[in-house]
């Protein structure tokens, strides 16, 4: 198998993925999923939900075209040596993102509004290392607890938010459940992907590292 095969060719990386496609491709799936995000927003809240160019455009669907991007690029980039870390920060655009929303710092110290923000990307990054088969087995399990626990109260939060049309036993309440539920998972597989590209650590052997130091000696 050649270098462009493998992904080692000029301007190519996993698979012969270029990097720009890759980006484009996770943005266009980070805005998709930030769109049905909204929509689960807006069930909730009911006729009372407002679309607006910042507070949707601006503070949930960027986010999520930028946070699609970086997993997409992280994703592409995994087989490359030694890969970088800070993907795994790819969903904090979603906690920053709002703070440039007019008066939004000052409710964020006032009466706490925009945590739900902060929420949604620690919940990535936790759910992303819990899934990712990476590190310690009592950290994964650490971070594995509130994001079970996040994804069961997304499927269980409508009836209590929107009222009775919203129950589980109600098809539009069951959807609403559905659809909170898989995009918290979803989220928490894609985020796991900047720690699954790397692949396994390898361990060099002793044989190896003969070689190696009678190399450098000669």
């Amino acid at each position: 198998m050649n270098a462009r095969a493998q992904g080692d060719g000029p301007g190519l990386l996993r698979g012969g993925v270029r990097p720009w496609a890759a980006v484009l491709v996770g943005a266009v799936a980070g805005l998709a999923w930030a769109a049905a995000l909204r929509a689960y927003m807006a069930e909730l809240a009911g006729s009372t939900s407002e679309v607006g160019w910042a507070g949707t455009f601006l503070a949930i669907l960027l986010p999520g075209a930028l946070t699609g991007g970086v997993l997409g690029w992280a994703h592409a980039r995994g087989r490359r040596p030694a890969p970088p870390r800070w993907p795994v920060l790819a969903p904090l655009p979603f906690a920053v993102a709002p703070l440039f929303l007019p008066g939004a710092l000052a409710d964020l110290f006032s009466s706490a509004l925009g945590l739900g923000a902060l929420a949604v990307a620690l919940y990535g990054i936790a759910g992303g290392y819990a899934l990712s088969g990476r590190g310690s087995r009592l950290g994964r399990a650490l971070c594995a607890v509130p994001t079970a626990a996040v994804a069961i109260g997304i499927g269980i939060t409508p009836p209590l938010v929107g009222g009775p049309d919203l129950t589980l036993t109600e098809p539009r309440g069951a959807w609403v459940a559905v659809l909170g539920v898989t995009l918290m998972v979803l989220a928490a597989v894609a985020c796991s992907i900047p720690w699954r590209s790397a692949g396994p650590v390898q361990v060099p052997s002793r044989r190896s590292e003969l070689r190696h130091l009678s190399r450098s000696r000669s």
